[in-house]
């Protein structure tokens, strides 16, 4: 133990938390039984990393190869699209993750998603049953029921006055309410521009006591979500949020393997150009959507966020018992 306090040593959230805590993974664990969702549980450490640029890793080293990395997952979902090109049914897992340089007031670099596939569903059946679960594990008190919906483009001409699908760098960053520093910081690129608007301005905006969903991101921001069929400006990729704290990442996946393949290859192309790491792309993978992802709907839910609503707390170290601290 360093420095003088004599009571460092002690969890930071008390029974309480812990109580909370288990209540919730309950009422996780039967929002899927009733469901027949299938809990799996795939490995913590990967051979390889996200490439998305927008995510780091972390990397650690095992004795018994020891001048090989490997990576602590930032997600379960490339094991668990390996699992249902397997021939595995609707499935769910409750794991810890892991992402580098994420800490502050709503992150931790060690947290815990709930994340979960449906086969044959589409993006409005994906959206619902999310609403769903999010409702079914939050005290009704504490969120006005039937949610506002959405697009992204709509959310930002509404809440912005501007058009994300067509506006320019400059025409984001002009009404963006950031000092120059941090404007600078975004290098031109017009996704984050239009990132960091919707992170603290746009959702800013939304109702307090109630559940945001934004549908239909640009196209150019799928990560692994498939573009819409009708309109290819956009993806078919949704995000909820409660007031401006967001609770989940979802999309209808992808399938297609060569797609798939240069959009990774655009994600290293992102990184070198911002001189981040350059990780080894998840090949087992990609050889999964070769051999036939089947078409499938999936959802990331932020479950110590989720336990943040029902703590009625506004930092995510709360729902924590030893979390790594930072100055409030």
């Amino acid at each position: 133990m360093t420095g003088t306090d004599p009571t460092a040593w002690r969890p930071i959230g008390d029974v309480r938390v812990a109580r909370q805590r288990a209540l919730l993974l309950q009422r996780a664990r039967e929002f899927f039984a009733q469901k027949t969702i299938l809990e799996v549980d795939t490995p913590c450490i990967g051979e390889a990393a996200v490439s998305d640029p927008n995510i780091e890793s972390m990397h650690t080293t095992l004795a018994l190869d020891p001048g090989r990395n490997f990576y602590l997952q930032t997600s379960a979902e490339l094991h668990m699209k390996r699992l249902l090109a397997d021939g595995f049914p609707d499935i769910f897992e409750i794991c810890k993750v892991f992402r580098d340089a994420e800490i502050g007031r709503h992150h931790q670099p060690e947290f815990t998603l709930i994340e979960w596939y449906r086969l044959g569903f589409d993006l409005d059946a994906m959206i619902s049953e999310t609403i769903d679960f999010i409702e079914a594990l939050i005290d009704p008190s504490r969120i006005v029921a039937g949610a506002d919906k959405l697009s992204y483009r709509d959310a930002f001409l509404r809440y912005a006055g501007i058009d994300p699908l067509s506006a320019g760098f400059d025409e984001v960053a002009g009404k963006l309410d950031a000092d120059p520093d941090l404007k600078a910081s975004l290098k031109g690129s017009v996704d984050a521009a239009l990132d960091l608007m919707l992170a603290t301005q746009i959702a800013a905006q939304f109702s307090a006591d109630r559940l945001t969903v934004i549908f239909h991101y640009p196209a150019n921001q799928a990560a692994l979500a498939r573009i819409n069929p009708i309109d290819r400006s956009v993806a078919d990729r949704f995000e909820v949020f409660f007031g401006s704290l967001e609770l989940a990442n979802g999309y209808v996946e992808l399938t297609d393997a060569g797609e798939q393949r240069q959009r990774c290859e655009a994600d290293q192309d992102k990184r070198r150009q911002r001189g981040a790491a350059i990780r080894p792309v998840d090949e087992k993978f990609l050889a999964s959507l070769d051999s036939g992802l089947p078409a499938c709907a999936g959802v990331a839910v932020g479950f110590d966020r989720l336990l943040m609503i029902e703590l009625k707390t506004g930092h995510l170290s709360d729902t924590r018992h030893f979390p790594i601290e930072t100055p409030r």
